[in-house]
């Protein structure tokens, strides 16, 4: 093989190789996200609705985890309540749900800020 066939062979095998693409790390998706709608997301439709914005499953399985469990909890401490207790009952549980909505979305902004320092 000759000098220019080579050199050819060389040219005609790198425009062929395909590119590869790299999917993004967990850091990137994170630091990528806007930190104002992960924490809308976790406050108003749902809790950890952000989480799933920001592709953070272990903390949105977390979350509903909590919520679930913190329902459960009042269904069944509740049950058998006057009419009066059943209103605080209701009211303790709201505040509940609210206060984990809060929590979640302070953690949602943190994480995301943190996350475009490290970048």
């Amino acid at each position: 093989m000759t000098a220019r066939h080579a050199r050819w062979l060389s040219i005609s095998t790198k425009c062929t190789e395909t590119p590869v693409v790299m999917a993004p790390t967990k850091r990137e998706i994170l630091a990528a996200s806007a930190g104002w709608v992960a924490v809308t997301l976790n406050v108003v439709p749902g809790l950890g609705a952000g989480y799933l914005y920001q592709r953070r499953w272990k903390a949105y399985w977390i979350t509903s985890a909590l919520a679930t469990t913190w329902f459960v909890l009042g269904g069944v401490l509740g049950q058998g309540a006057e009419a009066a207790e059943e209103i605080q009952n209701q009211w303790i549980g709201l505040l509940g749900l609210v206060a984990l909505a809060a929590g979640t979305a302070v953690e949602a902004g943190i994480a995301a800020k943190k996350s475009r320092q490290q970048n």
